[in-house]
Formats: structure tokens, sequence, C-alpha cells
């Protein structure tokens, strides 16, 4: 089995803060070791053997984690982990004592404890485990148990694939003289390494100059030609020297690489999660020359190589694996990269204007008619991640409570971009990023929700300025009039179908003899004020029987602005009538000047040029 792995190099030193307290020797005497194997693969099974030597006298706290890095809410691991048994280093069995959900402890030892267990995972994304006969795609924390006092023990992972054709892929360096053996430093580091162990096709390419040069490596797992691989790369080559420019130099890649952990397999679950030198990017359609699905996925990853990787919030590292990590500045860490994103692939040429500007105004309808924007700021919508964040409660969740981070995030850094540009023509955020990248992120200095307001501060060199902002748009709700600043570059925020009729209706889902209202109405739309709600089942409109989704859509988009409509529904088993009166729809849309006949000035393509364009 041939490995990709990083090359040997120093690591990280960051532990969970538990080995302070422990004398130096001690520590450098911990080691775990960790062995991986797939008997039953097509199960969606792998099997564990966790050896953890220089173990102290007493019980040993071994269990798995409840959040992984990169997510902001609680995953519980530990529900798919059974068959566990314990012995010493001479293979003697341990009793092992259960009392809580999420680990063992282990008393009676020599000073080794050897933990197997079973681990069940088939979901393939950045936060879980996937195992089958076609692949193992592995998040540590959702695979691998660790045990207290252990968090700066250094690592080695070994394993055995049911397959000697499968290739390993990792951010993890190999270690020297030990086929398919590799190196951690740490749990954090550990934790923050997903493995992909599959038939891959791998590009390479060196990117640097003096002495940062390193290795850019994208490994694929999918079902298409090696041409569709060459293509994704020669795009992903095209894309990533933006990122590099926004910032003015590439991250000190630990071990001289970055690798792309791609999977485009039909099993596969759509997602994108950033580590520090590596990056899961997913979705379960092919690759098909154009590459937008997965170009939009690995430019946000990429570009959290500085931003989160790097430039990070105080309150996420050292990562805490017992709880859910929040921080109130996701609105900068996923929604400025949800800005930048799209607008790395516009600079690099992947897209053009007309397909940004849609995408962007995508995320400005998302925000400004969410009615939970009243209830919080893009800081408050931080710190309800935990309860949003792919580990959602199965009690409804109420749309006046969250709004995505982002998208909001995504609006707010295009508000501040633009009125940046507006108040202080020789700035922009761009170089608000490179400030905070110089201060905090190269230096790895974590920072607080106010280094933020005081980055764009000394940038603008108008306190005053930062102070309101963020007052507003950060901390507050409000939002500025983006018409007169998208007008800047010569773009025209408008109506995008005024001539339609609205009533503020959400998705359907198919439902016996109709359809059912998957979520609420609007807050305030007409089809709200009727009193219609989730789980209504809609069985016709104007008398017409609606008997699928289609015959809604179709209801609907025959609607006029001032029409009324009669629409009778089936709750809780009783049918009720209400007639609602359709309003134009207040959907935005931004367009270039040029296409609604207009003339672009000299100074809006000037604006455009090096704001859109780079």
């Amino acid at each position: 089995m041939r490995t990709i792995g990083a090359m040997m190099a120093g690591g990280l030193g960051v532990g969970l803060g538990l080995a302070s307290a422990v004398p130096a020797a001690a520590q450098q005497a911990r080691q775990v070791h960790y062995d991986l194997s797939f008997p039953d693969a097509a199960h969606h099974r792998a099997q564990i053997v966790a050896t953890f030597r220089g173990v102290p006298a007493g019980p040993l706290r071994v269990q798995m984690a409840r959040s992984s890095p990169g997510r902001y809410a609680l995953h519980e691991f530990g529900k798919n982990v059974f068959a566990v048994t314990a012995r010493d280093g001479a293979g003697r069995p341990l009793p092992l004592l259960r009392n809580d959900p999420y680990g063992w402890s282990v008393a009676g030892h020599d000073g080794t404890v050897v933990v197997s267990y079973t681990v069940f995972g088939n979901r393939g994304d950045g936060t879980y485990a996937q195992i089958d006969t076609r692949h193992a795609h592995l998040n540590p924390p959702a695979t691998l148990m660790w045990a207290t006092g252990f968090d700066a023990a250094p690592v080695r992972v070994r394993i055995v694939s049911p397959d000697s054709g499968w290739t390993i892929a990792t951010q993890l360096p190999a270690v020297a003289g030990q086929p398919n053996t590799f190196a951690a430093p740490d749990l954090q580091y550990l934790m923050d390494s997903p493995i992909e162990i599959a038939r891959q096709d791998v590009r390479e390419w060196p990117v640097g100059e003096g002495k940062q040069r390193y290795t850019i490596r994208l490994a694929v797992h999918h079902d298409g030609s090696a041409a569709e691989v060459d293509r994704l790369a020669a795009q992903v080559k095209q894309l990533i020297p933006q990122h590099r420019k926004l910032f003015g130099e590439w991250p000190r890649f630990d071990h001289g690489s970055y690798t792309f952990l791609a999977d485009y397999t039909p099993q596969i679950s759509g997602d994108g999660m950033e580590h520090r030198n590596s990056t899961v990017v997913s979705t379960p359609t092919p690759l098909d020359g154009t590459n937008a699905g997965q170009l939009g996925t690995i430019s946000h990853e990429f570009f959290h190589a500085w931003n989160v990787e790097r430039l990070r919030p105080r309150e996420l590292e050292p990562f805490d694996f017992t709880r859910a990590n929040a921080t109130p500045s996701l609105w900068f860490a996923e929604g400025v990269t949800n800005y930048y994103g799209p607008l790395m692939l516009r600079r690099a040429g992947l897209t053009d204007v007309d397909g940004w500007a849609k995408a962007t105004a995508g995320a400005l309808n998302t925000v400004l008619f969410s009615p939970a924007r009243r209830n919080g700021g893009p800081q408050e919508m931080s710190l309800r991640a935990p309860f949003a964040d792919a580990a959602t409660s199965i009690d409804p969740v109420a749309p006046d409570v969250f709004l995505s981070y982002y998208p909001y995030g995504q609006v707010v850094a295009l508000a501040l971009d633009l009125s940046i540009r507006q108040r202080f023509p020789a700035r922009s955020l761009d170089d608000v990023m490179r400030y905070l990248w110089q201060t905090y992120g190269r230096t790895e200095r974590p920072y607080t929700p106010d280094d933020l307001r005081r980055g764009v501060a000394t940038v603008t060199g108008d306190a005053a300025f930062a102070d309101a902002f963020f007052a507003a748009s950060v901390s507050g709700s409000a939002l500025p009039d983006f018409a007169p600043l998208l007008a800047q570059a010569g773009l025209v925020l408008r109506a995008a179908a005024p001539q339609h009729g609205w009533i503020g209706a959400g998705g359907v889902v198919a439902a016996p003899a109709g359809v059912m209202l998957a979520a609420a109405p609007l807050p305030g739309s007409p089809l709200d004020a009727a009193g219609l709600d989730a789980g209504d089942r809609i069985v016709a409109v104007n008398g017409v029987a609606v008997t699928d989704p289609a015959g809604w859509s179709g209801a609907l988009e025959r609607l006029t602005p001032g029409a009324t409509v009669t629409i009778r529904f089936v709750r809780q088993g009783g049918e009720q009538q209400r007639s609602v009166r359709a309003l134009a729809d207040p959907r935005l849309e931004i367009v270039r000047v040029e296409a609604t006949g207009g003339t672009l000035s000299g100074k809006q393509r000037a604006f455009r040029a090096k704001w859109i364009d780079g």
C-alpha cells in the first residue's frame, strides 16, 4: 500500500491545558499508539486498538470526543463505539468501569493499558467516519479514543488497509522506516488530522518562494477519469494564488505541505472541513469539467488556512473535546470566509461577474428576509452555533431564533468592504485582512472581538467609523443601504421579479393527497398573516387540487401582485380555508448596470476591476 504523507518536521505543541500539572519527564514517558484495521468494512466497521504507555498509578480515564475541530456543537461520537475491552502490558484482561455515556475507567494496570473496540461509521463528511468496501474516510474524533492526562503525549497511528491498492492521504507526517505509520505531536494535532484511505488520484505541485516553499497536494477519491482530476488540479492551481495575493504570503504549513482530501463519490455527503494543513472537501456529485460545486468548497476551505487555522478567535483553541466550542466571532471566522471564497473564484477568472452577483444576491436575500435578524446580530448568532451546527435537536426551532453566521457574516463583510471603499478610497477589507494576518495570524496570537474592531480602526485611521459599524452591524443587527454601495461598482440592486406575486411560502414536501409546508411562512408575509404554518397540508388552491410539489409551484408561479387566492389545507385532521392576497415579490437581485441598458462609467469600471476582479 502506497502512502501519501507529509514530510517529517517539527509539530505543534498545543495541549488541552492538562499537561501543565504533570512533570515534563512523566509526559515524555507517556506514549499513545493506535492500530487501525478494517476486517468488516462491508458493514461499516473498523477495529481500533489504542495503547497507552507510561500510565501513572490509579485508574485511567479513556473516552470518545464529544466535539470536533471546525464544528461548534456536540456530536457524541461515543454512540458508535462498542465491543470495548482492555488489557495490561502483559496481556491480562482489565476491568472496565462505565459511569457515564462518554468513556470508561480502567484500573489495575501495570503502566500500560491496551483498549480494543469496534467503531461503526457510515456518514462520509468532515465530521464523522465512513467505512465501506471503497474507502475509509476517518475524522479522528469520530474514530479514536483518547485518555485523560495524555493530551501532550506523542502519538503513532498505524493503518492496515483491506486493499493493497489503496493509498493514505493525511496531513499527519509519515514515520520513517515504519510503513503506513504516521505521527502526531499531541492530541490536538491528531484530532485535527483527517485521514482518507482509498484508491486515489493524486496531483502535487510546488508553491512559494525563498524559504517559504511548500507542496500543494490534491488527493481525489472519485469514479471518473484521470483527465477530470487534471482539469480540477489546473483550476485549483489557478485559484489559490489569489488567496496568497490577498494575505501577502503563504501560511507556514507544517511538514512543508497542504493536502486537499477530496471525495467525490455517490455515498459521500456534501461538506467542507478545514484543518491546519489539510481540508476535507466532498460532494456526492462527480467532476464535470466546470466543477462549480467542488471549487466553491475548495476556495472557502483553503481561505481557512489563514482565517481560522492561524488567524483564529481566542475561544476556539486549544480545543476542548468534552464540550461544544463556540465563539462570538464566527461571523468573522466563517462569514468573512464565505464572502471571500466566491470572491477568490471571481478574481481568479473561474466565475464571471453575473455568477458572483447571483450568488451574492442569494446570501443578501437570506439575511434581509430572515426573522431571526430582529432578535440578534452576527455576534449573537455566532454564539447560537451549538444549537444549529449539524447537531440540531429533534424539536422544531423557531425561525426567529437562528440566522446562519455564514450568510450573515458574508453580508456584513460585503457591507464593511464597500463602506470602507466608499469612505476611504485607498483602503478596503483586503487591507484589514492583511493587517489582522500580520498582527494575529502569522504570529498565531488569538484575537478577541474587540481586536477585530480595533483592526478596522487602525487600517482606516477612523476609530469612530469602526466603532459605529461594529455597534450597528456586528453587535447589533442593522445593515446599510446596499444600493448606493453596489452602485460604486456599476451594480444595480433591484427587485428580482416585481411583476410576480408573492405570499411568503417556503419549501414543501410531498404528502398524501397534497403537499406539506416544510417551513413556516416568512413572518409578516401574506401566508403568515393568514395563519398558515409549517406542517399544514395544502390540498387545493382556488378550488384546484394540489397533488404534488409541482402543482403547488405552478400555482405560485401564476400569482400576480394584488391577486387573491383561496387556499384549502388540513391541520391536525381538520380541513380549513383561507384567502390570501399576494404582494409584489420583494426578493432582490444584483445585476450589472450594462445589463439594464445603462452605461458603466469609467470610475465604476475602475472600482469594479479593483474590487471584484482583484
